[in-house]
């Protein structure tokens, strides 16, 4: 590889970044050091591209930019390794981003949050690049971790890599929702994709006292990684540990229905009853507010459709194609205009989450918890199990 153009590029620059986030902790240095980022991503990659995130993507080539690929590498950012689930080929943007190497301060955020030790048996689910489990077989050996990827390519790679350099976990092509009953039960599990329910089968295989963590985020958005520990009953219950945003898991990934079921084949606005609200979708649309908005909320999903001007739709859907809403953003006015369609108003549910929110001082992520039941039966709360979110609708 040529000469580093600045010293701040390589693994002791990340390293020394992630420390000072907080993100890589002395306990996780060693197996950091020894576990090379390098070694655990493909030729080409599109850095920073996250499952929401638009418009046009560069890649960077190892064979044609050898140094723009290893500081994307050392950077503190995800690096998106496969599109449309391996069906896109090429150097340019697929339509979905489906597989990545992680960004690093989330990867070790997690690793911290799991609490493993030496000797700790580890559940991973989702290999992707195989990065998580090169780190967890350095931290606990490879014998006590078992990692479970769905797409059989990705599967292929990631086990050449760990091949490579040096480790040798259970490595299987499977459906990692039903996690692997084979090698449980488990002290930990990782899961390195976005789900909207924990799988019950995940919970039956976690020993009592055990830890789960996950992204877990809302039908209406917004995300954020929870910290569960297993109680003996078989239920699992736990905070959120901070914001996340990782590709959803592929057996609950989520269908839509086009916006003229919707309309029922009318032009806009159909039979939508018109009102007006002091709510800017904007005071609505970041991460936080979104997953405050999804907890309390049912089946209802946004889509903003942009305009010119900086003006912009808010469509809200509900997933049994029964009802809508649009809200008219258009920048500085004080009052936009809503329609609503169906059995729910859905903007009104809407601004009845944002106003308990609203009421909670806009809680922060790691306020709020989530407590499933060996039935699969599931319910957030704030500051503690005993508060449970109201349920909106």
């Amino acid at each position: 590889m040529t000469e580093r153009a600045t010293p701040e590029a390589g693994p002791q620059g990340l390293a020394s970044r992630l420390t000072d986030a907080g993100a890589l902790t002395s306990d996780w240095l060693p197996a950091y050091q020894a576990v090379l980022r390098e070694s655990f991503v493909p030729d080409v990659i599109w850095p920073g591209v996250g499952p929401a995130d638009g418009g046009p993507v560069a890649s960077i080539d190892r064979r044609t930019d050898p140094e723009a690929w290893f500081r994307a590498v050392y950077s503190d950012t995800s690096l998106t390794t496969q599109w449309d689930d391996g069906n896109h080929t090429g150097t340019d943007r697929g339509n979905i981003p489906t597989c990545s190497n992680s960004q690093p301060a989330m990867v070790f955020s997690m690793l911290a949050a799991l609490d493993v030790q030496p000797g700790s048996t580890v559940l991973e689910v989702g290999t992707g690049t195989g990065w998580n489990a090169a780190l967890l077989s350095e931290r606990v050996g490879s014998e006590h971790v078992t990692t479970i990827e769905f797409d059989p390519e990705n599967a292929a790679t990631a086990r050449a890599r760990l091949d490579a350099a040096g480790h040798n976990p259970v490595a299987i092509v499977g459906d990692g929702s039903q996690g692997w009953p084979a090698g449980a039960p488990y002290d930990h599990v990782l899961i390195t994709a976005s789900l909207r329910e924990i799988p019950a089968d995940i919970i039956r295989q976690t020993r009592p006292g055990g830890i789960i963590v996950s992204p877990y985020a809302t039908e209406y958005g917004g995300e954020a990684v929870v910290r569960l520990t297993v109680q003996g009953d078989g239920s699992a219950s736990g905070p959120f540990v901070g914001s996340s945003a990782f590709m959803r898991l592929r057996q609950q990934r989520a269908y839509r229905t086009h916006v003229k079921t919707y309309l029922g084949g009318k032009p806009w606005p159909a039979d939508g009853r018109r009102t007006t609200t002091s709510l800017s979708p904007e005071d609505a649309a970041d991460w936080l507010p979104m997953f405050a908005i999804g907890l309390q909320t049912q089946g209802m999903f946004p889509y903003p459709e942009k305009l010119d001007g900086g003006r912009y739709t808010l469509w809200l859907r509900d997933t049994r194609v029964t009802s809508w809403a649009s809200i008219d953003f258009v920048p500085d006015a004080e009052e936009f205009e809503v329609y609503q369609s169906g059995p729910r108003e859905l903007w009104s549910e809407l601004t009845a989450a944002h106003a308990w929110w609203d009421d909670q001082g806009r809680a922060d992520f790691e306020r709020f918890g989530l407590t499933v039941k060996p039935d699969g039966t599931a319910w957030a709360w704030l500051d503690s199990p005993e508060h449970p979110v109201p349920a909106v609708g």
